[in-house]
């Protein structure tokens, strides 16, 4: 049997699964961000363990004597700082935080970041929040002996050792994503050396052995590994076999992912789309990421008093698109935008804009601001010949409809079950115990297939130049 734990930035989930990758048994724990001010976003690193404590705990319920190993995946980008003694010196500034925009765009000014990392650096990377931290944090700045990314801390947890994967790596701006190391020169640009980082290994490599105090806790094997694993993309992408080129997903979370996996380096950091390693080795992958998707009807939600699964379980089929263009950038936007300052709006409100409506108009401004990423893609010469949806926002087919239509690509449902980044990291498990490769990551089963409408086509053309005017317009702004 085999774990695999997925950190997410609203809950840890946990999945037992067996030598056959049929899941037995699933556990989540909540996890909750602070926002003490504007545009900052973070979370204390102790309930990261308190939840995976939980969900163990939970696990353990079905016997986990027979476990072999443990995969990790986690939202990437944070900025954990340890002292000497493994104490956290503050919160982990989380991947959605935009406080060091400056730091950002100061790091993004030296052409040598871009060259070796593949990437803008974008404020939401963790190089820019060491020059915030050193800038307007100088006693934790002087501490700093240690920088995680926040799995990568609950590796820490699990096996007492420093490590990292070359996934999550390479969203830090310290990764030389051609060579699949860290790179001296971004570290020392930034006041660091290779000391302060983690070592390095490929997701599907061992990182360590499972420490023997929690497997007595839990009544584990002494012997069990814990894979590199990693990040929640690129993890959830190992989850339903997007591993070979022409192979996609998207994943509508709090944020929104078009992913899509590469047999070769291709950066063009100049499109603002992220060309990082993947979680299996020798292959790479590209991602148009947009910073509020199930964020954004969440937040419309909140706003008319309603569930989120209310909103969307009121709309029927598909219908034409809204004469109101809603843009999705509550804190900022990275693909194609590359701005922590842009926010969002919704343009021409009329007396007819009822609820309904609203929520239309905020699916269709999520699934275009995916339109972007997609355009965004295209220009770098990735094409997509399969697309496959992950996330809380995929059990919604009115908006994998508008998707589908929108980016003229049919949309492959999973079958019930999370076959997302936890279900990836374990997984990636099996390949660091048994020696296995990728072809062991196959599609799962196919519940749905959402075919675009055609008839709407047009009309979600005409839709998307609203959006895009109205976004020049805020652009302005």
């Amino acid at each position: 049997m085999y774990i695999g734990l997925d950190l997410g930035t609203s809950g840890l989930k946990g999945i037992l699964i067996d030598e056959n990758q049929t899941i037995l048994a699933e556990a989540v724990a909540p996890l909750t961000v602070q926002r003490p001010h504007d545009g900052w976003s973070e979370q204390l690193p102790a309930d990261w363990i308190a939840a995976a404590e939980a969900v163990l705990d939970k696990l353990a319920l079905f016997g986990l004597s027979a476990v072999k190993g443990i995969g990790i995946s986690g939202h990437m980008h944070g900025a954990t700082v340890l002292n000497s003694a493994d104490e956290v010196l503050r919160p982990c500034i989380l991947w959605n935080d935009t406080r060091s925009h400056h730091e950002a765009a100061e790091l993004d000014g030296d052409p040598m970041f871009r060259r070796l990392t593949g990437n803008i650096v974008f404020p939401g990377f963790t190089a820019p929040k060491l020059l915030w931290l050193r800038l307007h944090e100088p006693r934790v700045w002087e501490q700093i002996a240690k920088v995680l990314l926040p799995k990568d801390y609950l590796r820490l947890w699990l096996t007492g050792d420093y490590v990292a994967e070359m996934s999550d790596a390479a969203g830090t701006s310290w990764l030389d994503t051609g060579k699949r190391d860290w790179s001296d020169d971004c570290l020392q640009a930034t006041g660091l050396t290779r000391a302060q980082m983690p070592r390095l290994v490929e997701g599907a490599e061992v990182s360590g052995q499972l420490r023997d105090v929690l497997a007595e806790r839990w009544r584990l094997p002494k012997s069990v590994i814990v894979a590199g694993g990693g990040g929640d993309n690129a993890a959830a992408a190992v989850g339903v076999g997007v591993v070979r080129a022409g192979e996609a997903l998207v994943s509508l979370g709090t944020s929104g992912v078009l992913f899509a996996a590469n047999d070769r380096y291709q950066p063009a950091a100049e499109t603002a789309v992220h060309s990082f390693c993947h979680a299996v080795p020798n292959t790479w992958h590209q991602m148009g990421v947009i910073l509020s998707a199930t964020d954004a009807l969440n937040w419309y939600g909140n706003f008319v008093g309603q569930e989120a699964q209310m909103l969307t379980q009121e709309l029927g089929v598909l219908k034409a698109p809204t004469k109101t263009a809603f843009l999705p950038y509550l804190g900022g936007e990275r693909t194609p935008l590359n701005s922590a300052l842009v926010r969002g709006a919704f343009v021409g409100l009329e007396h007819a804009t009822d609820r309904a409506g609203g929520t239309r108009a905020v699916l269709e401004g999520v699934t275009y601001a995916l339109l972007d990423c997609k355009n965004a893609l295209a220009a770098t010469g990735t094409k997509l010949d399969s697309l496959i949806a992950v996330g809380g926002g995929a059990n919604s087919t009115y908006w994998l409809s508008a998707i589908a239509t929108a980016l003229d690509i049919a949309v492959k449902v999973p079958e019930q079950g999370d076959f997302g980044a936890a279900y990836g990291a374990a997984r990636l498990a099996i390949m660091a115990d048994t020696g296995q490769g990728s072809e062991i990551a196959t599609e799962p089963p196919i519940s749905a297939v959402i075919e675009p409408v055609y008839e709407l086509t047009q009309a979600y053309a005409a839709g998307y130049d609203r959006f895009r005017a109205a976004q020049s317009v805020i652009l302005t702004l």
